[in-house]
């Protein structure tokens, strides 16, 4: 019987971001994530697939929590306002982990194939906030171009609280995502919105 590893995969996810900000994504090792957290190999490969899947691996629960979020507005409510809370709820999910969010973007912007993966998991959660519309009868192409517009505020609002300097007022993720989702409503409003806001 193997020995008990307290929070194994919390560690190995920060002994990995650990090496990847010092040494970069391509030069470090499994072993080596495994040896920084004090672990085996096979530790490792238990709750992880490969060294990518370590910054990738609560992408299929934060999904989940959007969709559950849109999928539980009120009937009546406009596709924007349904998908508003489940930009909140995502929000809340970063709430504490500013530190940890803002070194992971900058190891995967700094890799081409950390990159790519990252983009194909904005894709996966656009595709399942449309589908979650459709089922709220939202028809096409509104499903769609909602959820695209949604993931599109996600991320903005996301660059933009790791860019914030962390002792400004304006350092909070839920409140960055809900000034994109303001300004994307000024613009689907048309240019004399626009024109009265500058």
């Amino acid at each position: 019987m193997g020995r008990w590893e307290p929070n194994a995969q919390g560690r190995l996810a920060e002994a990995a971001l650990d090496l990847y900000s010092e040494r970069g994504y391509e030069q470090t090792t499994v072993a080596e994530i495994a040896k920084r957290a004090g672990l085996t190999e096979r530790t490792f490969f238990r709750h992880y697939a490969d060294k990518r899947e370590v910054l990738f691996a609560g992408a299929g629960e934060l999904e989940k929590l959007f969709v559950q979020a849109v999928a539980g507005a009120p009937p009546e409510a406009a596709p924007i306002d349904a998908l508003a809370r489940g930009l909140d709820a995502v929000s809340e999910v970063f709430a504490d982990r500013r530190a940890y969010a803002c070194r992971r973007h900058a190891v995967i912007t700094a890799n081409a194939e950390l990159l790519e993966r990252e983009l194909i998991k904005l894709s996966s959660l656009s595709a399942a906030l449309a589908d979650t519309l459709r089922r709220r009868d939202v028809p096409e192409p509104a499903a769609s171009l909602a959820a695209e517009a949604a993931v599109a505020v996600f991320k903005i609002g996301f660059e933009r609280w790791i860019a914030t300097p962390e002792n400004t007022g304006a350092c909070d993720l839920a409140q960055q995502v809900r000034e994109a989702l303001a300004e994307l409503r000024v613009v689907a409003a048309g240019d004399a919105a626009v024109r009265a806001r500058t």
